[in-house]
């Protein structure tokens, strides 16, 4: 495919835009607050602990846009999984980009209108958006106020629990955004999918 298709709307691209800058500000806050030296600090703690609170709501408004906006357009049929030759499908993809891609073979399933994600995207997507989003959301607020966290799960401190789920779960939505930043080049030039970003298209490889 060599054409472009018109992917990505506006407020898609902003809403995307306003959630990598500020999952970058909780990463780059959260990290402070757990690493922090008081003789040496990434950030001052009392305001790494400020700012990521104030960020962590930022990001809560910011999905609830992008709740919205993929239940009243188009752009919510792309997270739909399909039953039909989920795991084949997803062999595929696996094998192409761990291999087929550097024999410069062509990609298993064409980006179009009608699929904007391969198989493997849309599982990563899904779980991300779907179950981690929310995972890190609730437990963060949970944090905010702790005095909604049960005291003790099976005689373990229910704060413990709740902030080990919260850190557990913010690393593995760091490691999904560094493999995202790493696909992304897998376009027909390193810059392609980056400027999709900006124009809305996407161009075919």
């Amino acid at each position: 495919m060599s054409e472009k298709v018109y992917l990505y709307p506006l407020w898609v691209r902003i809403w995307h835009w306003i959630n990598a800058v500020l999952f970058l500000a909780l990463i780059v806050t959260g990290l402070s607050m757990q690493y922090s030296n008081p003789d040496y600090p990434l950030i001052p703690f009392e305001q790494a602990v400020s700012w990521h609170n104030i960020t962590g709501i930022l990001l809560i408004a910011d999905y609830i846009i992008f709740l919205i906006g993929n239940a009243v357009t188009f752009n919510g049929k792309y997270y739909k999984l399909q039953q039909r030759n989920w795991f084949k499908n997803i062999q595929k993809q696996f094998y192409y980009y761990i291999i087929g891609i550097f024999k410069k073979q062509e990609a298993p399933f064409e980006i179009n209108e009608e699929r904007k994600f391969n198989p493997l995207q849309k599982v990563a997507y899904v779980t991300s958006m779907y179950v981690f989003i929310p995972l890190v959301i609730i437990t963060g607020v949970a944090l905010l106020f702790p005095e909604i966290i049960v005291t003790k799960v099976f005689g373990v401190s229910g704060i413990l629990l709740t902030s080990l789920l919260h850190i557990t779960v913010g690393f593995f939505l760091t490691i999904f955004l560094l493999v995202h930043l790493y696909f992304s080049t897998f376009g027909r030039r390193v810059s392609s999918n980056f400027k999709s970003m900006i124009d809305g298209y996407h161009r075919g490889h």
